[in-house]
């Protein structure tokens, strides 16, 4: 088996002990964000896994796009994700 080069870890350990690796992180071609394909992304930037930009660049995310997730989850967890949820947990 070959392993391909990259840079920065394969697998980072989160707070509450599972471990999120490369394999786990949503495809490259993924079109259809639902809440826990955001979460993925969200929670592998935050802990190392992805930079900021590995993660535009990879999904096609532009930086207020990826920013506003990383709000959401900070201040309402990750079920302001949810498309359904967006006017519940918009800001004024």
């Amino acid at each position: 088996m070959y392993l391909k080069k990259i840079d920065g870890p394969r697998s980072v350990k989160l707070p509450d002990g599972s471990v999120l690796t490369r394999a786990d992180l949503p495809s490259s071609d993924t079109r259809r964000w639902v809440a826990s394909r955001k979460a993925c992304v969200v929670k592998a930037v935050a802990y190392g896994l992805l930079s900021r930009d590995e993660a535009k660049q990879t999904y096609f995310l532009s930086e207020d796009e990826l920013s506003e997730w990383e709000n959401a989850v900070r201040n309402h967890g990750e079920a302001a994700l949810k498309a359904t949820s967006v006017q519940k947990y918009r800001q004024p």
